[in-house]
């Protein structure tokens, strides 16, 4: 590498979800092994709208979802901070967003399902999709609803 050494990274999803917040903790974990900052991403959409009669609510999806992250974040970090923690909140699919940011990561980790489809799933449509697609190795943690 020229000399330089690359920093290490690695990438979590968080929504706020008992297994998103189970992956933010491995992740936390393994950087601190490593020697690794953590990248931490949640990403929001725009509701799809069909017909007329829909009107939009003024809501700030954004400020909502770097909330959400910021708490899972302080909640789980706890007040030493020994890892580095990045926050991103980005606007667009879930499963895109998160390949995006796990380019050029050494590893990519997700909870087993965040807060929507079907509670029986083993492993939600943004984990399937990113498992299938990531650039990088990927890590599904299960966590524990509360």
């Amino acid at each position: 590498m020229n000399g330089t050494t690359a920093r290490r990274r690695i990438v979590v999803g968080v929504d706020g979800s008992a297994s998103s917040r189970a992956a933010l903790r491995w992740a936390l974990r393994q950087a601190g092994l490593v020697g690794a900052t953590v990248e931490a991403v949640i990403a929001w959409e725009y509701p799809a709208v069909y017909g007329w009669g829909m009107t939009m609510v003024d809501v700030d999806a954004a400020a909502y979802a770097g909330k959400a992250l910021a708490e899972a974040v302080a909640q789980e970090t706890g007040p030493d901070g020994a890892v580095e923690v990045r926050e991103r909140v980005e606007c667009g699919n879930p499963a895109q967003v998160l390949l995006k940011a796990a380019e050029g990561a050494e590893l990519l980790v997700l909870g087993n399902r965040g807060h929507g489809g079907f509670a029986g799933a083993l492993l939600g449509s943004v984990g399937q999709h990113c498992v299938q697609h990531a650039p990088c190795p990927v890590l599904v943690v299960r966590g524990t609803e509360p």
